[in-house]
């Protein structure tokens, strides 16, 4: 349930009503407005009426969630969550959409990857991404360098200025890879291994969630709610498409309209991976350029110096040169946008 505060509701009130839920075994979320605080409550309500929670002082209005992802709900939270990063860098909130650039895999060659890791900055990336733990379809493919892929990836991150976004696998590996990168990515595969969300939730740390395969939009935000329930507030989505009929032609369905429903129905922000959505490296711009329309706060795209060498997903990484001109088309169209959103406003 949902409990919002008088406007000038006292501490002592607020408390009050935080202990009677807590009592109850709710879990509890405050958020702080400008003008009301509002309380999520999560819990039995069969053992906590509404009725009796408008009695207490202070109490403006008590609200039942009908959506099952409470915490990540417009409901607890009408604003949008922004994940700020010690640099400077925003996700979320209507800020410039944010790039994530990089290799698939992170592969032996470090000035390779120091390489692509100081043109993606240069052409306007602020995150590096790459993978050091690669879950892989096949036994036989390439399944990553593991912690000596984390250095490569902090090296490559110190020398440039670029935050690192890198995938976890299992549990046993969260502590290793959060001593190295400052975004947690849980993959598509992963997306619905509860064992590993609410480990996630109990750090700190921010966490991508990739949308699974299959997945509809209320069990994406559901999984999310399991990193949100334990604690950690910091999520980021990334539609990354779903699985379709027409695999000859592209590798998934990029679905955009799940960004303004999410963007309406959740106060997380939302990025999109146009690269392991289609598939296809002549398809990344198009489906960046629509994503960033659609209202996304940012894309994750693979970039590598030599694709055809690639150790995987050669196939929808872009070169250097290509990603240099996907982030000039992008800043003129996010350029356009502010100035059609101006003047609308106007």
């Amino acid at each position: 349930m949902i409990i919002i505060m008088e406007s000038g509701a006292t501490e002592a009130q607020i408390n009050k009503v935080v202990k009677h839920l807590e009592e109850n075994d709710f879990k509890i979320n405050i958020n702080y407005g400008e003008v009301f605080t509002v309380i999520a409550a999560i819990g039995d309500k069969r053992l906590v009426q509404p009725h009796s929670i408008n009695s207490f002082d202070g109490v403006r209005e008590v609200k039942l969630i009908q959506e099952p992802f409470k915490l990540a709900s417009r409901e607890s939270k009408k604003e949008d969550t922004v994940i700020e990063f010690k640099n400077g860098v925003k996700i979320g909130g209507g800020n410039k959409p944010v790039v994530m650039a990089g290799p698939c895999s992170v592969e032996e060659d470090f000035d390779a990857l120091l390489e692509i890791a100081c043109a993606v900055k240069d052409s306007g990336a602020e995150i590096l991404r790459g993978g050091a733990f690669k879950p892989r379809t096949s036994p036989y493919d390439f399944q990553g360098m593991e912690e000596k892929g984390l250095k490569y990836l902090k090296e490559a991150a110190e020398k440039t200025g670029l935050l690192v976004i890198t995938e976890v696998m299992d549990t046993l590996d969260l502590p290793l890879i959060c001593e190295y990168a400052d975004i947690i990515q849980v993959g598509a595969r992963n997306m619905q291994n509860f064992k590993l969300l609410k480990a996630i939730g109990k750090t700190n740390k921010p966490v991508m969630l990739k949308r699974g395969p299959a997945a509809g939009i209320r069990e994406f935000l559901l999984a999310a709610e399991h990193i949100l329930y334990n604690g950690n507030e910091n999520v980021i989505l990334c539609e990354r498409g779903i699985k379709g009929f027409d695999s000859n032609y592209t590798r998934n369905v990029l679905d955009l309209a799940a960004v303004p429903v999410i963007k309406k129905f959740s106060h997380l922000p939302i990025i999109v991976d146009p690269s392991h959505a289609t598939g296809k490296r002549y398809l990344i711009e198009p489906m960046s350029k629509a994503a960033v329309v659609s209202g996304a706060d940012g894309l994750m795209v693979e970039v590598h110096n030599n694709p055809d060498k690639a150790y995987s997903d050669g196939a929808q990484s872009l070169t250097i040169p290509q990603f240099k001109t996907l982030m000039t088309h992008l800043s003129a169209l996010v350029k356009v946008l502010n100035e059609s959103r101006d003047l609308i406003v106007v």
